[in-house]
């Protein structure tokens, strides 16, 4: 299976489980590893055969600044729902940091795997 890669897409959110964390949006990097076949856009050269990277980004970036999480475990799950919503999405990987949020640190953040038609603990 072929895979789309958006690296380091940087937004800005209310995330946190401190007060002074939710007084103000802070930088968050996202990135995605989508999981598709891109064999048919290969041939055809049209964007209605692929995913469409700047859609993708746009809702991402919507969903950060539109909503507010206190763990960016959740935050992760939220954009790996929305990026399985794509038809032609198989699977996405989702990797959420958040620079400087542990002193002393470059950067904390967590790195999900979920694919279409897999039960997760939720369900």
């Amino acid at each position: 299976m072929d895979q789309i890669f958006i690296e380091d897409y940087k937004i800005y959110g209310v995330i946190g489980v401190n007060e002074w964390e939710r007084q103000k949006p802070q930088e968050i990097l996202i990135s995605l590893y989508i999981t598709t076949d891109l064999l048919h856009a290969g041939e055809s050269d049209k964007l209605d055969d692929t995913i469409d990277y700047s859609r993708v980004v746009k809702e991402v970036k919507d969903l950060v600044e539109s909503t507010q999480h206190y763990t960016i475990e959740a935050l992760a799950a939220d954009v790996a729902s929305t990026i399985l919503g794509y038809q032609k999405v198989k699977s996405v990987r989702v990797k959420v940091v958040k620079p400087n949020a542990i002193r002393y640190s470059h950067s904390v953040g967590v790195e999900i795997v979920r694919t279409k038609g897999i039960l997760t603990a939720q369900d």
